[in-house]
């Protein structure tokens, strides 16, 4: 179930005017102090290469709140590193889960990212009762969840899980430049910037880039290589890496 932020009705003040002239609405809350939340949040939807990876993250509330949590593009790389440690500490439960090129090509990448939402939210050994994720929409689960845009800026928890999603993947791309040096994976992460074009035309595509993106494709056809993708898959064009939730919500550095 997906349940986002609406206007409640109008309450009648002392005085019989309605609340809302006097204030403003503001969403409404859908959880309650009994609810165990899990923020969710993904990194990689942008990137040509490399899996796509997501985060669920429950904090306990016992230990203190803490500081600097927020979207991780705003970190620098250090700072990600030093909250990572923290948040596994601070946390009730955490689970991070990926969906591979393989299954960004054959499902395409919004529905590969809901699979890794999906299987991270399911990976918690404590059972969540509600599912914050960050964005506009959400994953199919068998639990209470609510899409925020811009939830990486707002909730902790979301927050949480988007730097344990944006290291972990960072991580991935590292080792992958120790076996494909050529490509400079250490310094963009899969993304499109004109390093890695360049580097795509000049060695083609390794076996961890995705075929259904468009300059892998085209890199492809240029060395004669044909590319069958499954029927229904559509061809991802070149995304600046913060063009928000449509294409990705971690930036690539």
């Amino acid at each position: 179930m997906t349940r986002a932020a609406g206007a409640g009705a109008p309450r009648s003040t002392p005085g019989g005017k309605s609340a809302s002239k006097a204030i403003a609405q503001v969403g409404l809350d859908f959880s309650s102090p009994d609810d165990i939340v899990c923020g969710v949040d993904e990194a990689g939807r942008g990137p040509l290469a490399g899996p796509v990876v997501a985060a669920a993250v429950i904090l306990d509330p016992s230990k203190p709140r803490m500081r600097g949590l927020t979207d991780s593009k705003a970190l620098t790389a250090k700072k990600r590193e030093e909250l990572y440690d923290k948040i596994i500490e601070r946390s009730l439960a955490y689970c991070i889960a990926s969906a591979s090129v393989e299954e960004i090509d054959s499902l395409n990448i919004l529905h590969a990212t809901m699979l890794a939402m999906k299987r991270a939210v399911e990976g918690l050994h404590v059972a969540p009762t509600l599912a914050k994720i960050d964005g506009n929409r959400c994953p199919t689960l068998s639990i209470r969840s609510e899409a925020i845009v811009s939830g990486d800026l707002l909730v902790p928890c979301i927050s949480a899980a988007s730097i344990l999603a944006k290291v972990t993947r960072d991580r991935m791309l590292l080792e992958l430049h120790q076996t494909f040096p050529m490509y400079g994976f250490d310094a963009h992460s899969g993304y499109g910037t004109p390093q890695h074009l360049t580097a795509l035309r000049e060695h083609g595509p390794c076996e961890h880039h995705r075929r259904s993106f468009a300059p892998v494709r085209e890199a492809h056809l240029r060395l004669g290589k044909a590319v069958d993708l499954p029927a229904g898959v559509v061809i991802v064009p070149p995304v600046a890496p913060d063009d928000a939730f449509l294409a990705d919500d971690s930036a690539p550095f």
